[in-house]
């Protein structure tokens, strides 16, 4: 497959994981297949994965979370500064993923493949084309 393809395959797939996740929080996804489905819920698990931060400063993490995230998601489906963007996403991955491991133990970043995730993005970040992306239809 051409480099190209592989790169907005990945753009996109990332940008669409991270937007899909904030929609959940903020209840647009059926409760059959939502993993938090309210505000709420996504602070619980915030404060579930990051146990040394005080109560009172969870919800701006799990604002900060959801935030970067969506930034980050528009950012990737967009094309706009795709290397910048994809290595952040990657390190935000990460952090994630090992938070999950050290609080819930290594099964569950296993299963949602979020090292996968990660690596898809610091991939991302080393690939040159500028195919269908912001940057290349604004000539620069």
């Amino acid at each position: 497959m051409n480099t190209k393809y592989t790169k907005v395959f990945l753009r996109v797939a990332l940008a669409v994981g991270f937007l899909s996740a904030c929609a959940d929080r903020f209840g647009m996804w059926s409760p059959e297949v939502s993993a938090w489905g309210n505000w709420n819920s996504f602070v619980e698990y915030t404060q579930l994965l990051n146990p040394l931060v005080p109560n009172q400063l969870i919800s701006a993490v799990a604002v900060a979370a959801t935030f970067f995230e969506i930034l980050f998601g528009f950012a990737l489906l967009l094309g706009f500064k795709t290397k910048l963007f994809a290595k952040l996403s990657g390190v935000l991955l990460l952090l994630f993923g090992l938070s999950m491991t050290f609080t819930t133990g290594i099964k569950g970043p296993l299963d949602y493949s979020v090292f996968v995730a990660s690596a898809a993005a610091f991939a991302l970040s080393t690939m040159d084309s500028k195919y269908l992306e912001l940057e290349s239809f604004l000539g620069k």
